[in-house]
């Protein structure tokens, strides 16, 4: 075989590897939907734009590359969630390509993580702000009060509100429910309270079809234009904080626990998979007012008696 022989079959490989990772990202993302799938696509190709800059194929990449990939997001200045996210996303990726024969083993396995907070930063609304907000949104339009009640009184993430039907309510032993597609692509089925159920179904109105949540000219609302909505409301609140609808998924985890509703029921409500990430809303609030030392001292103090 001559030179040009084996030019033309090096080139004709690198071609083949390069449709074999192609076919690889695209397995992978279709197993997501929505918003999830989005932010996964986002941080694949981040990682794959830093590969090509150091001219680094997808299915030769070892542990050490991954980690370098780590600190050049640490270098750049992302939050050690943000950097967190990527390195979770890539790994679920080359795990994909192990499951898919692409690879013997995963190398992004045991790549070191950044350790997150052990509380969470988000800024959220305390009992009587929470009230406040929740009349200024009864205030307002039906839509927006019906987005106020699923973001504060069910804890669902922006992109489940704005994703749901008018088809996903449903009517189950006597609660007026709707279906939700969680994170990850999971599809649960959530009950309304009534004062969630009646906002909803007056935004509905005589509609049969098409998203509960819209714009004036019929498309379906944008997460941008749903935090606007959240900042109108706050501002009309008098609340200074900066809010944001996630604002309000932090404010009914505190006051689902500070009204005494136990922690894997408050893990169940918010979706979350591991406790651990209910607990870190918990651990700034609790560390006075719950602290040990009112129960010791009180115990003791009974028996002394």
């Amino acid at each position: 075989m001559g030179i040009g022989s084996s030019t033309v079959v090096m080139a004709r490989r690198s071609e083949e590897q390069a449709f074999e990772v192609q076919l690889a990202l695209a397995g992978f993302l279709t197993g997501y939907s929505g918003s999830t799938r989005l932010a996964y696509q986002q941080d694949l190709r981040q990682f794959v734009s830093w590969c090509s800059r150091q001219d680094l194929g997808l299915l030769v990449v070892r542990r050490t590359h991954i980690e370098l990939f780590a600190r050049w997001l640490e270098h750049r200045g992302a939050a050690r969630a943000t950097i967190g996210r990527r390195l979770s996303t890539v790994a679920g990726f080359y795990r994909y390509c192990v499951e898919e024969e692409l690879l013997t083993h995963n190398p992004a396995a045991n790549v070191r993580r950044p350790r997150l907070r052990q509380e969470s930063p988000m800024s959220g609304l305390d009992r009587n702000e929470l009230g406040a907000f929740l009349v200024q949104a009864g205030l307002s339009g039906t839509r927006d009060h019906a987005l106020a009640c699923l973001l504060a009184l069910n804890a669902l993430r922006v992109s489940e509100a704005l994703g749901t039907d008018v088809d996903d309510l449903g009517l189950e032993r006597g609660h007026h429910t709707l279906r939700v597609n969680r994170k990850g692509g999971k599809t649960v089925i959530i009950p309304l309270a009534p004062r969630t159920a009646r906002t909803v179904y007056l935004a509905v109105g005589e509609r049969s079809e098409g998203p509960i949540f819209t714009t004036e000219t019929g498309q379906r609302m944008n997460r941008h234009q749903a935090a606007r909505v959240v900042r109108r409301l706050a501002k009309r609140a008098g609340i200074d904080k900066t809010i944001s609808p996630h604002s309000l998924r932090h404010s009914f985890i505190t006051a689902a626990l500070d009204a005494g509703v136990a922690l894997r029921d408050v893990q169940e409500a918010a979706s979350h998979a591991d406790p651990r990430t209910t607990m870190r809303y918990d651990r700034a609030r609790r560390s006075l007012d719950r602290h040990a030392t009112y129960i010791v001292a009180t115990f003791v103090a009974g028996a002394s008696r």
